[in-house]
């Protein structure tokens, strides 16, 4: 054999193993929704989360309803078959819009969006994602009740509400606080949502009753209201040596660091913690009431702490922390019964960081009863329970000194003040007078 025909084979051979190699390195593209749509409107925008080394060579969007197909967008970029390999591309989100304005043919029911794109390297691997979704033309609307809602700052309200149109959403949002609505039994299509004004809200916010079908504008409407702001206390409370060893090793015992160090992490990065625990127990709500009488205060129980006390943290001589106590402590005897407050659900009946041992009692819509700092708990997750009712014993777990019951209210995950719901004729003028029960 010549030199030059060795060559050329040593050629062909080495073209050969690169063609393999780069064959071999082509690879497919992984694809997701960013969000997945649930709805379709007239122009929709979706967005899809692109990851591919090599990039991607071509993107095809389009939507399929009823056996017709509409091309909504397509992007074609310069291929790269034999030097991808140069580059490497990140990740990319890549958005267009989907709808009747881009598809005519579009009704209301349900579609399919498809998202195809192929690799741009040698192979040019072809990848699909696709998601159902719901066509929604018809926009959404809702009108409100014509009642005067007279409202505490850090404390509670009841509205109707009556969406139409194509709405999936409906109930009443208070600055960013969204609140949900249920249906009023017997009432359809009215609607009922209990919100919260939180202590922290500004008095001169309206809350907004809104409708909304993810495919569009929402639709909102007002109401008559009035706000009453409220003052809240500040104090001091001073903290020693034997507390922080107490409640310190008590909440955090694998912990490393000073005392002060570990009680400033409990008192602000685990207590958000805890009470985002709590605030996510409204997914666990009932649509309906499970009460029927007001709520109950802790008999012969004096209050050492209200409801919004701003607690500057004093050690030795140092203000070293502030922090807002959403709740009452109630005192009686040690060890003393704890009581439901109303007749509800248990949904949490175990430790819970800053609040010890710790039961949450649902009572419908929203409405959840927390009770803390427990030295024995008598009731598990799932068990009905009725109004003065033991559920356990007060105690000092948690972030507590001495024995006491930390006992507060929470509207759909917003903590607000339980004298309202300890008030008889406050529930009267604001939930019972405006429905036919409870």
């Amino acid at each position: 054999m010549s030199k030059s025909i060795a060559f050329f084979f040593l050629i062909v051979v080495i073209l050969a193993g690169a063609a393999v190699a780069l064959f071999a390195m082509s690879s497919h593209t992984s694809l997701a929704f960013n969000p997945a749509p649930s709805t379709i409107g007239a122009a929709t925008a979706i967005g899809v989360r692109i990851a591919n080394p090599h990039g991607v060579r071509t993107i095809t969007a389009r939507i399929e309803q009823d056996g017709n197909s509409t091309i909504v967008d397509q992007e074609t970029k310069p291929a790269t078959r034999f030097t991808f390999w140069r580059t490497h591309a990140g990740p990319e989100i890549i958005h267009f819009i989907v709808g009747k304005d881009r598809a005519s043919h579009l009704k209301e029911g349900k579609a399919r969006v498809i998202v195809e794109v192929r690799s741009n390297d040698l192979r040019a691997l072809t990848d699909t994602i696709a998601v159902d979704a719901d066509v929604v033309l018809r926009p959404p609307s809702v009108t409100t009740d014509g009642f005067q809602h007279y409202i505490n700052q850090g404390g509670s309200e009841f509205v109707l509400l009556t969406p139409t149109g194509s709405w999936q959403e409906a109930g009443v949002r208070v600055g960013p606080a969204t609140f949900r609505s249920f249906p009023e039994p017997g009432q359809s299509p009215q609607r009922v949502s209990l919100f919260a004004y939180s202590w922290d809200t500004p008095p001169d916010t309206a809350p907004v009753v809104f409708a909304s079908n993810g495919a569009g504008p929402e639709a909102t409407a007002h109401f008559w209201f009035k706000v009453f702001p409220k003052k809240f206390r500040s104090r001091d409370l001073s903290i020693d040596d034997a507390f922080l060893e107490k409640v310190v090793n008590q909440i955090d015992p694998g912990g490393s660091g000073d005392l002060v160090t570990r009680f400033l992490k409990i008192n602000g990065e685990v207590r958000r913690a805890n009470n985002k625990t709590l605030s996510d127990l409204r997914l666990k709500t009932e649509p309906r009431f499970l009460w029927t009488q007001s709520f109950l205060q802790l008999a012969g129980s004096q209050v050492e702490s209200a409801f919004a006390d701003l607690r500057t943290y004093v050690y030795k001589g140092k203000k070293i922390d502030q922090q807002v106590h959403l709740g009452f402590d109630l005192a009686t005897v040690q060890h003393g019964p704890v009581l439901a407050a109303n007749d509800g659900k248990v949904i949490w009946a175990a430790p819970l960081g800053i609040y010890g041992n710790c039961i949450v009692v649902d009572h419908g819509l929203g409405l959840q009863s927390i009770y803390g700092h427990l030295s024995e708990i008598a009731v598990k997750e799932g068990e009905m329970v009725s109004r003065g009712q033991q559920m356990g014993k007060s105690g000092s777990t948690g972030l507590a000194g001495g024995d006491h019951l930390h006992f507060t209210m929470q509207v759909d995950g917003v903590q607000v003040n339980p004298v309202e719901w300890w008030d008889d004729h406050w529930i009267n003028d604001h939930i019972r007078s405006r429905l036919k029960g409870p």
